[in-house]
């Protein structure tokens, strides 16, 4: 397959299996759309499901700016049992009694809703982390040790869903929980954490991503599916990026393709109407309005001609001017709606 052969540049969101890793998503992606040019914006575990944007042809560009969103997860926590991945496809490493009050809803409830907050937060040994261009990862299948650091994180929001008792002598007692958490944060972590919080140790028996930035599951559709829409499950770039808009016509539009900079009167910012869901989902004719507010120091903006995404551009203060960061000349699809 010849780099570049499909002559497509768009997004789609992937509602990842289980089994999968994100890599090999990819790889299907790549045959679905016969497109070398595929990637990621955000690494799910194998045993995880849910929300994967992939980018296709050009828009790989796209991957830089669509990461550092903050995400949504479902995930069971089950405790008693610790594995070396922190999750249920690990070894297990060590088990312990449960306390009776892990079972309690009321605590339970009140434990959750305590992790809300900014914290630091220690990767697990086996993550993409690298240390000295080693993944952690690949260390830790190896045997070595690689001295990780805590990072900054914050929990948005923690919801308790259920507790759930063990069955049958062979399910680990265990909690459902929402979380909204920032970029950066492992959910693995939180698990392995509570569990040592509450003097047990506890891993990730399930998890799903239900949002990265603002794309939802809800958008997000299966590789089979992917199949037969082809192009037609394209989303609109310009709402995931969530960043203020432009539109380029005419000569405009050729100064844009060239990379030159722009005066900030010569670039009207426009917004999404933010009323109802509809307008909410596109950033195209009727749901979007005119700005009121100048642009900002380092403002990412999204140039948009022809229905297409033509390039990203960055506000300079200083020089009251818009400079080209990113420039498709191959324009990014809007998708069917827009």
């Amino acid at each position: 397959m010849k780099r570049g052969t499909s002559g497509l540049s768009l997004v789609v969101g992937v509602n990842k299996p289980a089994g999968m890793s994100s890599h090999d998503v990819v790889n299907r992606c790549r045959r679905i759309f016969g497109e070398r040019r595929v990637g990621h914006t955000g690494t799910l575990d194998p045993m995880a499901t849910g929300v994967l944007p992939v980018c296709v042809g050009p828009a790989t560009r796209l991957g830089a700016y669509l990461t550092g969103h903050d995400k949504r997860y479902r995930v069971r926590i089950a405790f008693g049992a610790g594995t070396d991945t922190d999750d249920a496809e690990g070894r297990v490493l060590r088990t312990a009694p449960v306390p009776a009050r892990v079972l309690d809803p009321e605590f339970a409830r009140a434990f959750v809703a305590g992790l809300v907050g900014a914290r630091k937060q220690m990767p697990p040994a086996y993550s993409a982390v690298k240390v000295g261009g080693t993944k952690s990862y690949e260390a830790a299948r190896s045997g070595s040790i690689i001295e990780l650091k805590p990072r900054d994180i914050v929990v948005h929001d923690a919801l308790l869903l259920g507790v759930r008792e063990a069955a049958d002598g062979c399910d680990l007692p265990s909690w459902d929980v929402e979380f909204h958490v920032s970029k950066g944060t492992y959910i693995r972590a939180l698990a392995r954490d509570a569990g040592a919080a509450l003097g047990c140790p506890a891993h990730v028996a399930a998890l799903e991503r239900t949002a990265l930035g603002l794309l939802s599951l809800e958008e997000c559709v299966s590789l089979e599916a992917l199949a037969d829409l082809g192009d037609r499950a394209a989303l609109d770039p310009v709402r995931l990026l969530g960043a203020r808009f432009a539109f380029a016509q005419g000569d405009m539009a050729a100064r844009v393709a060239n990379g030159a900079a722009l005066g900030s009167a010569e670039l009207p910012l426009f917004e999404r109407r933010r009323t109802t869901s509809a307008l909410e989902l596109c950033a195209c004719t009727a749901g979007v309005r005119e700005s009121c507010e100048p642009p900002k120091d380092g403002e990412l903006v999204a140039v948009v001609s022809d229905n297409r995404l033509a390039a990203l551009y960055g506000y300079d203060r200083a020089r009251d001017r818009f400079k080209a960061r990113c420039v498709f000349q191959t324009g990014v699809s809007r998708g069917r709606d827009c």
